[in-house]
C-alpha cells in the first residue's frame, strides 16, 4: 500500500531554546538560526536564495516550486555537467555537538552529491545523499562538534548532465544524531560454507576467519536463523549454540531468528516443523514456549546470551500455518505470546523483535501491528526487511519507519537488506538479483553500487528521530557459492542464488561494501 504523502513526515525537529538536559549542570548549546531553511523567502527560479550563497556554476542552483512541506525547494540541475555548492554560514552557536537535518530527493546518478558541515572547529563532515527518485522525500542527518561559535552548512553537487537533487526543511540543532547501535550481519550460512571449503580474504587479500573480517570492519551484531530439525543439520540448536560462541568471542552481540520450521519461513510459506505437525493447538503453543525457552536458556548457560530474539521470520501472514495464519489472528497472537513470554522467562535481558517483510508497506504493517497490540502480544522492537529491488524506494521505507515508531512507541530496525555487486554468476543456479531487479532499484550492479545501496540504507535508518532507528543487518554477506552449500537443506546438490549479493567477491575477497559497516 502506498502512502498518500510524506511531506508532513519531512518537517524538521524543533528544539526548545536555552533548555539544558536534565542533571547536566551545563547550558544546552544554542539552537542555530538558519536563515530561510525552507526556501520560502524567494520566488521560483531564484539563484542564491535569501541567506544562502553559491560557489561554482551558479546557474545550476536555484529555487523552484514543490517543497517537502511548503511551496518551494532548492534544486541543483543542469543540462550539462556541473559543479556547485549552496551554503550558509551559521553563527552564534554554543560549544558542543550539532546535527544538520534536511529532507532530500536525488536522481542518484551524480558523480558526488552530499550535505556538509564545514569550518565548525574540526574536520569537514559529509553525508552522501541517497538515491530516492522524484516521488519521495527522505530525511538525512549529519552531526559534528562545534567549536568557535559558527559552522557552515551546505549541499554539494558534482553532477553529470541531467542529474538533479532537491533539498528542503533544513535545520541545525543541538545534539548528536546520525549514529546507530547495530551494524549487523546475518551469518547463518557461514558454518556450512566453511565446511564445504569456502575461503575468505580481507580487503588486502589476506586469508582469515570471516567473522573476524566482518568484526574488523565494524560488524557488531550477528544474526543466526534457527530451524527445528533441518535435513542437513545446519542452523539447528547445536549449530546456533556453536556459532554464538564464535560471534561473542569476536565482540558481537547476538540476534536469534526463530523460524519455527525445519526450513525457510517467509511471507509465502510458514510450514510447521515435522515434529509439531499433528499437535493440537494447546500442545503446539506449549511446543513454541518450550523450544524457545530451551534454546535461550542454553545460550545463557554457555555464557553467550542472546541480546535479541525474533519470534518468527517475515510473519506478515502469520506463522505455523494454519493455526497461526493471518486469517486466525487469535491463534497467531497466542503463538507469538507463547514465544515472547518464553524469551523473557529464559533470558530476561533479551529483547523481543517481531519481523515483517515489505519494509515500505505502511498499510499492511499498521494492520498487522494493530492486531498484535490489540491482543496484547508483548514485544520490544519492530524489525522489517527492505530490499529496494523488491520493496520499493527508500522514501517508502523511511515514511513507514517514522510512522511505526510514532504509532507504537517502539525502536525499529532493518533486519534484512542486500544488493548485488555483479550480474555474473559463480555457480549454475540463476541468481535472484538479476538485471530486471537492478533496473527497478537503480543502483548499478557494481562493487561501488552495492556499497552505496548499503550506505543509503544506513543513512535512512539513522535519521529516525530520537535514536529509535537501531540499525541495519545485511542478509548473508558471507554466503558465497561453494559446492554443497546450497539453499535447500534436503538437497546437497542445490546451488546458491545469492552469491552476487555477498560482500565477498568470487575469489573470496572483501568488497568495498564491507567498509560501510564501520561508518556508523
Amino acid at each position: 500500500m502506498r502512502l498518500a504523502g510524506v511531506g508532513a513526515l519531512a518537517v524538521a525537529m524543533a528544539i526548545v531554546p536555552g533548555v539544558a538536559s536534565a542533571g547536566s549542570g551545563k547550558p544546552a548549546p544554542t539552537p542555530a538560526a538558519v536563515v530561510n531553511p525552507d526556501f520560502e523567502d524567494d520566488a521560483t527560479g531564484v539563484a542564491a536564495p535569501t541567506g544562502w550563497s553559491e560557489v561554482g556554476q551558479a546557474g545550476a542552483s536555484y529555487t523552484e516550486a514543490g517543497g517537502a512541506g511548503g511551496s518551494f525547494r532548492l534544486t541543483h540541475w543542469s543540462a550539462s555537467a556541473y559543479q556547485v555548492e549552496t551554503l550558509q554560514r551559521v553563527t552564534g552557536l554554543g560549544r558542543g555537538p550539532y546535527t544538520l537535518r534536511a529532507s532530500v530527493r536525488t536522481s542518484g546518478d551524480q558523480t558526488a552529491a552530499y550535505l556538509f558541515l564545514r569550518d565548525c572547529g574540526g574536520p569537514q563532515r559529509t553525508i552522501t545523499l541517497p538515491r530516492t527518485g522524484p516521488e519521495w522525500w527522505v530525511q538525512i542527518v549529519l552531526s559534528t562538534p562545534v567549536r568557535g561559535g559558527a559552522c557552515t552548512i551546505g549541499v554539494h553537487s558534482d553532477g553529470v548532465a541531467g542529474s538533479w537533487l532537491n533539498v528542503d526543511a533544513v535545520s541545525l540543532t543541538p545534539g548528536d544524531a546520525g549514529r546507530v547501535d547495530i551494524s549487523g550481519a546475518d551469518v547463518s550460512s557461514l558454518k556450512k560454507n566453511e565446511d564445504h571449503g569456502a575461503v575468505y580474504l580481507d580487503a588486502k587479500g589476506r586469508k582469515g576467519d570471516a567473522l573476524k573480517i566482518l568484526a574488523d570492519n565494524g560488524v557488531n551484531y550477528a544474526r543466526l536463523k534457527l530451524w527445528v530439525n533441518p535435513a542437513d543439520g545446519y542452523s539447528n540448536r547445536t549449530q546456533v549454540l556453536a556459532m554464538a560462541k564464535r560471534a561473542k568471542a569476536r565482540g558481537m552481540k547476538l540476534l536469534v531468528d526463530f523460524h519455527y520450521s525445519d526450513s525457510w519461513a517467509d511471507p509465502g510459506k510458514q510450514n510447521k516443523p515435522a515434529a509439531w505437525a499433528s499437535l493440537p493447538f494447546d500442545e503446539l503453543k506449549q511446543a513454541v514456549y518450550d523450544y524457545t525457552y530451551d534454546v535461550l536458556a542454553a545460550l545463557r548457560r554457555q555464557h553467550t546470551p542472546a541480546d535479541m530474539a525474533q519470534i518468527g521470520n517475515e510473519i506478515n501472514g502469520g506463522l505455523l500455518w494454519p493455526d497461526g495464519r493471518w486469517d486466525n489472528w487469535d491463534g497467531m497472537a497466542a503463538l507469538l505470546t507463547a514465544g515472547s513470554t518464553a524469551v523473557t522467562a529464559a533470558s530476561p535481558h533479551t529483547k523481543v523483535a517481531l519481523h515483517l517483510a515489505e519494509g515500505g508497506n505502511n498499510g499492511g504493517h499498521v494492520w498487522w501491528f494493530d492486531n498484535a497490540v490489540s491482543r496484547g502480544v508483548p514485544f520490544d522492537v519492530i524489525a522489517v526487511s527492505h530490499y529496494t529491488y523488491w520493496h520499493g524506494p527508500l522514501g517508502y521505507l523511511q515514511a513507514n519507519l517514522l510512522d511505526l515508531v510514532k504509532r507504537y512507541d517502539k525502536d525499529i530496525m532493518v533486519v534484512e537488506t542486500a544488493y548485488g555487486f555483479t550480474q555474473e554468476q559463480d555457480d549454475a543456479l540463476e541468481n535472484i538479483f538479476n538485471p530486471s531487479l537492478q533496473a527497478t532499484s537503480g543502483y548499478p550492479a557494481t562493487p561501488e553500487g552495492q556499497a552505496r545501496a548499503l550506505r543509503d540504507m544506513f543513512n535512512v535508518v539513522a535519521a529516525v528521530p530520537g535514536g529509535r532507528g537501531l540499525g541495519v543487518f545485511y542478509w548473508e554477506p558471507a554466503w558465497t557459492a561453494v559446492a554443497g552449500s546450497g539453499w535447500d537443506p534436503a538437497d546437497p546438490t542445490s546451488g546458491n542464488a545469492w552469491e552476487n549479493q555477498a560482500v565477498f567477491d568470487y575469489s573470496g575477497k572483501a568488497l568495498p561494501a564491507l567498509k560501510v559497516f564501520g561508518e556508523y
